[in-house]
């Protein structure tokens, strides 16, 4: 059991959904995804202690100052929505992310959850001119201060990640370290720091199995086709039925190398480098300051 101390770690996961799209994703995955995000990071530290706000629903249940306070660590979801089209599911949760920077809990966010991150410290995201990652994003490069952070520690020079997006960060907020790009988004890894808190967070998924991402492309088989990312609904059912064996078998070197993958997405305890880093160098060491143990 990965403790502090005695006590187990409490963490709250903050998940970025409408409820329309929670049930989409329990119909195709069998968990909402703070549920599978929470699954994930039980793997890395068995017996911890886990919470769910749902910030996307009105007159949900949110913590205040105090409950942020009392948690060792943050986790902030995907979301299918777009945080540029204001809206009360949006704006509610900017005004926790706000209340989160200020409160000095570590937190960690993927997807949205870096584009809430910046957003809520001043910063810009919008659709990305360069288009969507799809399935993965190619060849992230950790920036020169990036290779030293420890976010990205037993990273490799260049590494590939499960990633759905469209949305990206435009204009980091002040306070920003960027700590990895690629071709298509400037800021694939990032820390900021606002408010006397300190996020990091990331544009991929770090906590996608590969049967998450076939789930999820499952659902977007015709916008795949519309984007060109598949020729026809055939060719993407076969992607996602590779993805979905890989998942099963990760030893399938046929598909591994057919579909351009390696241990960096292959290897389940690779694919979380970053969340392990983030519970390690950031999370336990809180807990411990602030004499939770």
């Amino acid at each position: 059991m990965i403790q502090t101390g005695h006590r187990p770690l409490r963490l709250l996961f903050v998940e970025g959904n409408t409820r329309e799209h929670r049930e989409e994703h329990v119909a195709g995955y069998g968990a909402t995804p703070a549920e599978a995000y929470a699954a994930e990071i039980a793997a890395i530290a068995p017996g911890i202690v886990s919470d769910i706000c749902l910030p996307a629903d009105e007159g949900a249940n949110l913590p205040d100052a105090a409950g942020l306070e009392s948690y060792d660590g943050i986790f902030l979801t995907g979301s299918a929505l777009h945080i540029y089209k204001i809206e009360p599911a949006v704006t509610r949760q900017i005004e926790l992310m706000r209340a989160i920077y200020a409160s000095g809990t570590p937190s960690f966010g993927s997807c949205w959850g870096i584009q809430m991150g910046a957003v809520a410290a001043g910063g810009t995201v919008t659709a990305n001119p360069n288009g969507r990652e799809v399935g993965f994003a190619r060849r992230i490069a950790p920036t020169e201060i990036g290779r030293g952070h420890a976010l990205l520690a037993g990273r490799p020079a260049a590494f590939d990640a499960p990633a759905i997006h469209l949305d990206s960060v435009a204009l980091p907020p002040h306070g920003t370290t960027i700590l990895a790009s690629n071709a298509i988004s400037q800021v694939q890894a990032a820390e900021i720091k606002h408010n006397g808190g300190t996020f990091w967070g990331v544009q991929y998924h770090p906590e996608f199995p590969l049967k998450q991402v076939a789930s999820i492309l499952g659902r977007m088989v015709p916008l795949l086709i519309e984007e060109g990312f598949r020729k026809d609904e055939v060719t993407a059912k076969d992607w996602l039925a590779d993805l979905e064996t890989l998942d099963a078998d990760p030893a399938r070197q046929d598909l591994a190398w057919a579909h351009g993958l390696d241990r960096e997405v292959l290897d389940a305890e690779r694919r979380v480098t970053e969340l392990r880093n983030f519970l390690d160098r950031r999370v336990k060491p809180h807990a411990s300051e602030r004499g939770r143990a």
